[in-house]
């Protein structure tokens, strides 16, 4: 059944001085997460924030706390994490072997938390192979992760058809599908027509004159397209 597209606003593009009215704006204008970049300058070249913030946050909200762990140790850290309050816990592949990757999965749902991994622009589908049947959302980047701001790579949504296709052959279609990076008015229309269900909104929302007004016609636009996408399947 069709659900419509879930936007996940980014924290790391709000205002860190008003931070607890940013939250109420996009819990007010219908986000369904908050979503939480933790880089350690050391995965990517950015530090941003961590554990204290996510403790806080979590008692702020009733938001899905969509945790982005770009950090080389997920294994270590994870449980950190979780006891914060994390909804949602997203590994990138790029710093797991296989048999880690399957680790931190377990790991995440042993703890009652939902478990997903991200794949950087030019990592293959193919890594989630090992886990993909067990996941509970899939993370593609559309720009390099590390900074926010950074503009949509071409043919991202390629790639997302090619995670929702693998989801089916795994019979994981509940699998959300999430897209970071360069989502706004334009590019959310591509990702969702290709099969994302949950966009990650910074800059487009929270630098926005009406960032309220922006989060929903990014989320509008976003559902006018996957419900076009799905009735020309449909018809086919």
């Amino acid at each position: 059944m069709y659900q419509p597209v879930k936007i996940a606003p980014s924290i790391l593009s709000a205002d860190f001085m008003h931070l607890a009215d940013d939250i109420a704006m996009i819990e007010q204008a219908g986000a369904a997460f908050v979503h939480i970049d933790v880089m350690d300058g050391h995965f990517v070249p950015n530090l941003t924030m961590g554990v204290p913030l996510l403790k806080q946050l979590k008692a702020a909200t009733s938001l899905v706390c969509d945790v982005h762990l770009m950090i080389d140790n997920p294994l270590t850290e994870i449980p950190w994490f979780i006891e914060a309050g994390a909804d949602l816990v997203n590994v990138h592949a790029e710093v797991l072997t296989e048999e880690e990757l399957v680790r931190a999965v377990a790991m995440i749902h042993e703890a009652g938390c939902k478990a997903a991994v991200a794949l950087k622009p030019k990592t293959p589908v193919s890594v989630l192979a090992p886990v993909i049947a067990d996941l509970d959302m899939a993370l593609v980047m559309s720009v390099e992760p590390g900074f926010s701001g950074q503009s949509y790579i071409a043919g991202s949504d390629r790639k997302v058809a090619e995670v929702a296709a693998r989801a089916r052959a795994a019979a994981n279609e509940a699998m959300l599908i999430q897209v970071d990076g360069g989502i706004g008015e334009v590019t959310a229309p591509l990702v969702a027509a290709a099969g994302a269900d949950v966009l990650v909104c910074g800059n487009a929302v929270f630098k926005a004159a009406d960032p309220a007004a922006a989060l929903q016609t990014v989320q509008a636009a976003a559902d006018v397209a996957r419900l076009t996408a799905l009735a020309g399947g449909a018809e086919a």
